[in-house]
């Protein structure tokens, strides 16, 4: 698949912003797989496409949802910013017939996360929060731990995401905090 295409895709969906938010974290994603050695295409290519459905309009991401099946909790319906990721996964194999699986699922997962994650997965939740235009309490932490241990910077980032919600009396996901867990459990061990 062409970059180009994804990019050109992505250029008529998004606003301005969220466009060059997109490529930043194609860039940082890049970055990131060079590191850990996984693939460099998709995961810029994961990068590009990761918000392809967060400029719809929350009743268009329920409709959507709601036709794969997607919501699963009741908030969920009422933050429906929260399921751009699922819909955008299965909305982009109709505007791209060869985008890989691999990819399509990073992008379901990197808002709220999986307990399965693998490092595809890792890499395009970090991108996206550590990417150069982020600035929030931690965010240069959470960058360094991410060349050094997607594991740990995973709990770091899930953690930042946690205390947000809870700081800014916020919705939180229970996936969320079972992700954070599971993280929480790699990292130091089951006790």
């Amino acid at each position: 698949m062409e970059y180009s295409e994804a990019l050109d895709l992505i250029k008529q969906r998004l606003s301005a912003n969220r466009y060059r938010h997109s490529l930043r974290v194609a860039d940082t994603a890049l970055i990131l797989a060079r590191r850990y050695a996984e693939d460099e295409s998709w995961a810029y290519l994961a990068g590009i496409l990761h918000d392809y459905a967060r400029d719809l309009p929350p009743e268009q991401i329920l409709s959507i949802a709601g036709r794969y099946d997607l919501i699963k909790l009741e908030l969920e319906s009422e933050l429906p910013d929260l399921l751009h990721g699922p819909v955008a996964a299965c909305l982009l194999p109709s505007e791209i017939v060869s985008i890989p699986a691999a990819v399509l699922q990073a992008i379901s997962c990197h808002t709220l996360g999986s307990v399965q994650m693998n490092e595809l997965d890792k890499i395009l939740f970090l991108a996206d929060m550590i990417e150069p235009g982020r600035c929030y309490p931690g965010v240069g932490e959470l960058r360094r731990e991410a060349f050094l241990d997607l594991d740990r910077a995973m709990l770091l980032a899930l953690e930042s995401s946690i205390r947000y919600c809870l700081e800014t009396r916020k919705i939180l996901h229970p996936l969320t905090v079972e992700v954070r867990n599971t993280f929480l459990k790699k990292v130091n061990g089951p006790g």
